[in-house]
């Protein structure tokens, strides 16, 4: 378990400058809608210190059928219109996959698939019940060379139901990124309880907004003065590698 204390809290710790998980690319998913409202919620980020936003628009083959193309097609129009307006922001894509027969497919059949950073993969699940197909995609993934990320893992029934599932994904291999604002509480309690208990065992990774709207990058400035919050950037956080 992590050892924090108000002592170590008063000194800070490294800020967070990279966002690696957000819905900022417009009319691609249930994220923003607009190129301004895009605009507004990249300069609050900038307001609160971020300097690089990997964003990651839904890729689900029942609802946001997005491919590689078109998602890369709609971040240089995203490009062109910050540039235009002089906002001065690196901004990237990837995509954060829902782990269905399609993506599965995706995978299996090495077609090109966007990640950030050291080829990471961001990936999604059921909500409610753990995917049976769950450990034979984390191993065919790692297999084909990328090093799968499990978004907002605090939010699945299955893992706050058992943190050792949680556990048996680490030790296969599956890094973890919470979202920030699962540590406010914004989606409930248990999700906040179960984002506290994989910061105090030290088993998170990276950590994201999940920005969808303007209201969760105010979350994420909301979160910035929380202890919980304070205690996942003393541990050793991929984002600002990225």
């Amino acid at each position: 378990m992590f050892n924090w204390t108000k002592k170590e809290a008063a000194k800070g710790v490294n800020a967070l400058t990279v966002d690696i998980h957000s819905h900022l690319l417009p009319g691609l998913d249930d994220g923003v809608q607009t190129y301004e409202e895009s605009e507004d919620i990249i300069l609050h980020f900038q307001k609160i210190g971020y300097k690089k936003l990997i964003t990651t628009p839904h890729v689900m083959s029942d609802t946001f059928r997005n491919t590689t193309e078109r998602i890369l097609a709609r971040l240089t129009k995203l490009h062109t219109y910050l540039k235009n307006q002089e906002v001065d922001v690196e901004i990237e894509a990837a995509a954060e996959y829902y782990l269905d027969e399609h993506v599965y497919k995706m995978v299996d059949e090495n077609q090109r698939m966007l990640t950030f950073g050291k080829n990471y993969l961001l990936f999604e699940t059921n909500f409610l019940n753990e995917p049976f197909t769950l450990k034979e995609f984390v191993f065919l993934a790692t297999t084909r060379g990328y090093k799968p990320v499990l978004a907002h893992p605090e939010r699945y029934a299955y893992i706050q139901d058992n943190l050792e599932k949680a556990k048996d994904l680490l030790d296969r291999g599956v890094l973890f990124q919470v979202n920030i604002s699962s540590i406010t509480g914004h989606y409930s309690k248990i999700v906040q309880s179960t984002a506290n208990k994989l910061i105090d065992r030290g088993w998170i990774h990276l950590l994201g907004s999940d920005c969808h709207h303007y209201q969760h990058v105010r979350l994420v400035e909301e979160a910035q003065q929380m202890k919980y919050f304070q205690k996942a950037l003393a541990l050793p956080l991929l984002n600002n590698s990225l």
